[in-house]
């Protein structure tokens, strides 16, 4: 029977990862006979699952969507991965999901097994939420869960670690830490820990931390912060670093509405409307856009998520760019894409394709 069960679960986790599998491929991943395939899906259905089935030389199952949400199978990293998300959704603007994602995230945690839910449970004690933008185009980065639940357990335990650090520079260097809270800003996670190498507080970026973070087994008094927050250190360090560029562009748009759209990345400032003293009143028409950031792609991709009419100021680059990418976007539009372009620019040979 445990073994029965054991396939049963292992069956519904594959069938939730793809949208059809052939009936043979399935059995032979399960490693059991068609029939008793057949047998584990009879099974599923009469535990509730909506399983259909596709006769013939090519048939095969697939999971259907359902009048209610079954319960899901997921591995260890996908848990937190879920959490995190959840937690993040909690603490973000949208109106109705905060409330929503608090109940759901409630419901996860409840029945994680006991050797994950130590560890989110660490995670969302530890996580100070700091929602908006840290003023720089910053991508999303890829984070190790087992990296981050463990900083989360050396948070909470006031535990010291040691890992390996390479700096923006590229320097790699061997860190020991008092680890003290973790920030998720900008789509990126970081480490507010108090450095004995260098004896000062300093802010590690998650996804720079090299292999694990390794616990030394020796516990600290925690040291006072010397800012309101883990949240505002991180960004008082950011907003210290060198930006190359200030983009500034006039929209024409209503200051709110821009703000509601794009406000978590960019400054949004009023500005007097153009229309006569009784059309529009003043910061009705226009509002201007001002980020500092080390990237120029992500502030175009802003300004066209206003979908209002822009007009750039500056820097140059930031014109050059546009002009680049309206000519893109009108030869893909046309269907007068010439591939080798990318090729030359890239240094690619000619003849190469993705």
């Amino acid at each position: 029977m445990a073994n029965t069960s054991s396939r049963t679960l292992r069956l519904l986790s594959l069938l939730q990862t793809h949208r059809f599998w052939p009936g043979a491929e399935l059995a032979d991943r399960l490693g059991v006979s068609v029939r008793t395939l057949r047998r584990d899906i009879d099974r599923l259905r009469d535990l509730g699952y909506p399983v259909e089935a596709q006769r013939g030389t090519e048939g095969g199952y697939q999971l259907a969507a359902g009048a209610a949400l079954p319960p899901l199978v997921v591995d260890d990293e996908e848990a937190v991965a879920l959490v995190v998300g959840l937690q993040a959704a909690a603490q973000g603007p949208v109106e109705g999901v905060a409330e929503s994602s608090v109940r759901a995230l409630a419901k996860v945690v409840r029945v994680l097994p006991a050797r994950l839910r130590h560890r989110v449970e660490a995670l969302r004690e530890v996580t100070v939420p700091a929602p908006g933008w840290d003023g720089a185009a910053a991508a999303p980065d890829g984070v190790d869960p087992d990296l981050l639940t463990g900083l989360a357990l050396a948070c909470r335990d006031a535990e010291r670690v040691r890992f390996g650090y390479t700096a923006g520079s590229g320097e790699r260097t061997e860190r020991h830490a008092e680890p003290h809270r973790l920030v998720m800003l900008g789509r990126r996670w970081y480490l507010v820990a108090y450095d004995l190498t260098r004896h000062d507080w300093r802010s590690f970026r998650l996804d720079r931390i090299t292999g694990a973070a390794r616990p030394t087994g020796a516990r600290f008094r925690p040291r006072e912060l010397p800012a309101a927050d883990a949240a505002a250190f991180v960004r008082a360090g950011i907003g210290q670093l060198p930006t190359p560029y200030r983009v500034e562009a006039v929209v024409r748009a209503p200051a709110g509405a821009v703000r509601a759209r794009i406000g978590r990345w960019v400054t949004v400032e009023e500005l007097p409307g153009e229309g006569p003293a009784e059309g529009p009143g003043p910061d009705r028409d226009r509002c201007r856009v001002v980020m500092s950031t080390d990237s120029l792609e992500w502030p175009l991709l802003a300004l066209g998520m206003t979908g209002a009419e822009f007009e750039v100021i500056g820097p140059p680059e930031l014109h050059d760019l546009l002009v680049e990418w309206s000519e893109r976007f009108l030869r893909a539009a046309a269907g007068t894409v010439p591939f080798r372009s990318f090729a030359d620019r890239s240094g690619m040979a000619p003849d190469a394709r993705w």
